[in-house]
C-alpha cells in the first residue's frame, strides 16, 4: 500500500473525510475508491459513497477478499445510516466471517455491531443482547469501544434499565474523548439527551406531568396500577396483562383509568371505545358486552362495576390507579418518532421497524406531509422520508420493545 493511500486511511480514521479525498481525490485504483466512498459517506453524501464502494469491491481482485469484505461492510453502514433495513444481512454476515478468517478481528467485530444495531432500530433486544454477548470491547480501539457502549446504552434504554444505561454512555463519552472523533462525540451526547428528555406523561386524578425515563422505571416497581398506554398493557407488581391486541378493551380501561376515582358516563365510554358521536340502543348493548370482556381479563388486577350513569374502575390489591401516557399523542405518532432520529428512512424500512405493513405505513406518511409534519425526497424505492427532531420528547418508550415482565 502506497504512502497517499495509508495517510488517507489515517484521516478517515480520525474523522477527516476532506483530508482522506485531498490524498486521493484523483485516483481510481481501488483502495482509493474505496477510501473515496468511505470519505463520501463521512461527509453525507451516502448515494455516491455507495456507488464508490460497489466500483471498488468490483475493481478488488478475486484475491483480495479481505478488502471486497471491508467495502461490503462499509456499504452496510451506509445502509443502515440511510435506514435501508432491507439490505441483504446474509451479505454482511459473510463478510464477517471471511474478516475473522483472515484475522481482521476490528473490522469483524464493526460487521457484528451493524448487525446488533440493526437488530436493535427493528426492536429485536434478544437477538440484539444475544450478539453482543459474544463480544468483548476490552482490545478494541476507542472508536469501536464507543460503538459497543452505545449499543449497550441503546439496549438498556429500550429495557428500562437507566442505571446500566447511564453507566454505558459514562464509558462511551470517555471513549468517543480518546477517539478524537467530533461526529462520535456528538453522538455520544445526542444518546445521553434521552436520560434528561421527558420519556412519557403520568396521568392521575385529573392532572398530569412529564416522567423521565428513570421514572418511569420506578414506577414499574411501586405498587400503583398503572394502564400503560406506551405499551397497551395493564401492570400491577409484577403481573401483566397486553390489551395490545383489544383496541376496544383497551380504550375502556384507558378511559376508566383516566377518570379514577370517579366513574365514566357510559355515552363517554361509547365515544371512546366505539367512535361513536351518539349512542344508540346497539352501542349500548355492545358497551355491555364489551365491559363484560374487560372485567374477565382483569379480573385478577381490578373489577369494573356499574354505576347508575356509567362503570368505574375498582382496583384489587392497589391503592392507586394511574396512566402511562406517549409525550406527545397524535393518530401516527409512532411514525414520527421513528423519523424524529433525523435520518432519512424509506416507507419499507419504517413498516419492518413498525411491524406494519407497507401500505398502512405509507398512508400515515402522506397524512403527515398533508400537515407539513414530514417531508420526502427521491422517486420510487428511492423515496425517503424525514422531519427535524422534534423537541422535548424522547421516542424510547414508542419503538415497538417489551418492558421487562410483557
Amino acid at each position: 500500500m502506497d504512502s497517499l493511500i495509508t495517510a488517507a486511511a489515517r484521516a478517515l480514521a480520525a474523522g477527516d473525510p476532506l483530508g482522506a479525498l485531498n490524498r486521493v481525490a484523483l485516483r481510481d485504483d481501488a483502495p482509493a475508491l474505496a477510501l473515496r466512498g468511505i470519505a463520501m459517506a463521512q461527509l453525507g453524501d451516502l448515494v455516491r459513497a455507495k456507488a464508490l464502494l460497489r466500483s471498488a469491491a468490483r475493481a478488488f481482485g478475486p484475491r483480495e477478499a479481505v478488502a471486497r469484505a471491508r467495502c461490503v461492510v462499509a456499504e452496510a453502514e451506509i445502509a443502515l445510516v440511510s435506514r435501508d433495513l432491507t439490505w441483504p444481512a446474509k451479505a454482511l454476515d459473510a463478510a464477517r466471517a471471511t474478516l475473522e478468517a483472515h484475522g481482521d478481528r476490528v473490522n469483524a467485530a464493526h460487521a457484528r455491531y451493524l448487525e446488533v444495531r440493526r437488530l436493535l432500530l427493528i426492536g429485536r433486544l434478544d437477538q440484539a443482547e444475544h450478539l453482543l454477548a459474544d463480544l468483548d470491547p476490552t482490545p478494541f480501539p476507542p472508536a469501536l469501544r464507543t460503538a459497543h457502549e452505545l449499543v449497550v446504552a441503546g439496549i438498556a434504554m429500550r429495557r428500562l434499565r437507566t442505571e446500566t444505561a447511564r453507566a454505558a454512555l459514562t464509558r462511551a463519552e470517555d471513549a468517543a474523548r480518546r477517539a478524537g472523533i467530533p461526529g462520535l462525540t456528538a453522538e455520544v451526547e445526542s444518546a445521553a439527551r434521552i436520560l434528561a428528555t421527558p420519556a412519557a406523561r403520568l396521568m392521575a386524578r385529573g392532572m398530569e406531568r412529564p416522567l423521565l425515563l428513570e421514572e418511569v422505571e420506578a414506577l414499574q416497581t411501586t405498587s400503583v396500577l398503572v394502564v400503560d398506554a406506551c405499551r397497551h398493557v395493564v401492570r400491577n407488581a409484577g403481573t401483566v396483562v397486553s390489551l395490545a391486541r383489544r383496541p376496544v378493551l383497551f380504550a375502556l380501561a384507558r378511559a376508566l383509568a383516566e377518570a379514577w376515582p370517579g366513574d365514566v358516563p357510559r355515552g363517554t365510554l361509547v365515544a371512546r371505545a366505539f367512535r361513536a358521536k351518539h349512542a344508540d340502543e346497539s352501542h349500548r348493548a355492545r358497551l355491555r358486552v364489551e365491559v363484560g370482556r374487560l372485567r374477565a381479563t382483569l379480573r385478577t388486577l381490578a373489577g369494573v362495576s356499574a354505576t347508575k350513569r356509567g362503570f368505574v374502575l375498582v382496583p384489587r390489591h392497589a391503592g392507586e390507579i394511574v396512566v402511562l401516557a406517549r409525550p406527545v399523542e397524535e393518530p401516527h405518532a409512532a411514525v414520527l418518532a421513528f423519523l424524529a432520529d433525523g435520518e432519512s428512512w424509506s416507507s419499507s424500512a419504517l413498516a419492518l421497524a413498525l411491524g406494519a405493513s407497507q401500505r398502512t405505513v405509507q398512508r400515515a406518511l402522506d397524512a403527515l406531509a398533508a400537515a407539513d409534519k414530514v417531508q420526502s425526497f427521491g422517486r420510487g424505492r428511492a423515496r425517503r422520508w424525514m422531519t427535524p427532531p422534534v423537541p422535548g420528547f424522547t421516542t424510547t418508550l414508542l419503538l415497538p420493545a417489551p418492558l421487562p415482565g410483557d
